[in-house]
């Protein structure tokens, strides 16, 4: 039987369900179609087996739904939802406190999961592959190993590397699903919903504007409509207007491509002081002052995707389109360009 304290700890790591612009069912989830229909053929598979859903692992850039899928897979399953960051699992006791204390068809949530230690991923294998761990009781000599048997839960893993994890614990996960960077279409719907949830009023034309500066991440997205709507509310403006929009831009010093300085400064860099390259990404981030993951999860994803940045065998390189970008002032030609005009 838990303590009251490690019921309490386990509660801290539940997730409400019922966040405000988090959907609550698969309908209401915008983007990643082909994600959630094989989601919700897994889903109905297990539940015509008796089963728990096999393990997932969700991959992608930072921002993209891979926690709101998780928590759609709870409320589906008809478990609790718990949800921890690897960084914060520290010791294999930590692990497996929060193991012994799962329940039938539970969703175990890891953010980050790349950056489990070897000794917690070892403990992992055996509850993603027997649903059992060993529990060490006492010390040195005296040391007796319990075997503890799991409930059928679900391990849900989200990564932005997933090459960064080992195959042992890569293999486990029955189900491996990657997130893609979503459309303009996809995004302006996510900015509507948000809009009316928040009383937003806004001028024809503002969401889209939002919506193709956000790096096509629905988090991006929705953290520069706040913040749009701060200028509005500080401007004592009812509604969001395209002039207003565009000099919140401008004070965010976020472009048309929306680059942030920091994006253009890391380019700079590449240009100037690397010939535009090669460059390795320790030097890079030594050069811009930042870590090298903020680089590579954050940065390097979109910038790649705008066919602004190539990484090569021997380090990253600029484009033409980026010293383009750079020598000119940002207008929407390049956008357009790599879009198509489609996004």
């Amino acid at each position: 039987m838990a303590s009251r304290k490690d019921r309490e700890i386990l509660q801290e790591l539940r997730q409400e369900k019922a966040l405000s612009l988090r959907p609550q069912s698969f309908e209401e989830f915008v983007g990643q179609d082909q994600v959630v229909q094989n989601l919700k053929v897994f889903l109905k598979a297990a539940q015509m087996r008796g089963e728990a859903l096999d393990h997932v692992l969700l991959s992608g850039p930072p921002g993209l739904g891979k926690t709101t899928l998780a928590q759609l897979l709870s409320s589906y399953q008809g478990g609790n939802f718990y949800q921890i960051a690897a960084p914060h699992i520290r010791r294999a006791g930590d692990l497996v406190k929060l193991l012994s204390l799962l329940e039938e068809r539970d969703i175990l949530f890891i953010d980050e999961i790349h950056r489990l230690s070897a000794p917690i991923e070892e403990i992992l294998y055996m509850a993603m592959e027997d649903r059992e761990i060993d529990i060490p009781l006492g010390e040195g000599l005296a040391t007796k190993v319990v075997k503890l048997n799991l409930p059928a839960f679900t391990l849900a893993g989200a990564t932005t590397r997933p090459g960064a994890l080992s195959n042992p614990l890569r293999e486990r996960f029955g189900i491996k699903l990657r997130l893609h960077f979503y459309n303009l279409e996809e995004l302006v719907k996510i900015l509507e919903r948000a809009a009316w949830r928040w009383q937003i009023s806004y001028d024809e034309g503002v969401l889209a504007y939002i919506a193709m500066r956000s790096r096509r991440t629905p988090r991006i997205a929705l953290a520069l409509l706040r913040r749009i709507w701060d200028f509005a509310l500080v401007d004592q403006q009812k509604k969001l207007s395209l002039q207003l929009t565009q000099k919140g831009f401008a004070q965010l010093g976020i472009d048309d491509l929306g680059l942030t300085e920091l994006d253009r400064e890391l380019l700079r860099i590449l240009a100037e002081d690397y010939g535009g390259g090669p460059a390795g990404l320790k030097a890079l981030a030594s050069a811009l002052g930042e870590d090298t993951e903020t680089i590579e999860n954050f940065m390097e994803p979109y910038l790649v995707q705008l066919g602004l940045l190539k990484r090569t065998p021997r380090g990253r390189v600029i484009t033409v389109k980026a010293q383009m970008h750079l020598k000119t002032n940002p207008t929407l030609d390049l956008f357009e360009e790599f879009t198509g005009g489609n996004l």
